[in-house]
């Protein structure tokens, strides 16, 4: 089995259950990203990923979403 890479990102403008299911979406849309748990109360998103995934994936993952990284 190959290693997981676990990230962990701060997001702004997150502020419900349906932000959440946003982020998750575009994460997830990323090759070899699964396990995606976005939190509004926390800010804060986790996945993990077959190989490293580059900051600029997630900021546009995220700005597609409609939010933005700290």
């Amino acid at each position: 089995m190959a290693e997981q890479n676990a990230s962990t990102y701060t997001v702004i403008g997150m502020t419900c259950g349906h932000c959440e299911m946003s982020v998750r979406e575009e994460l997830e849309e990323i090759p070899g990203v699964s396990d995606v748990v976005a939190n509004h109360e926390s800010g804060v998103v986790t996945f993990t990923s077959e190989q490293p995934v580059s900051r600029e994936q997630v900021d546009a993952a995220v700005t597609e979403a409609g939010y933005q990284l700290a």
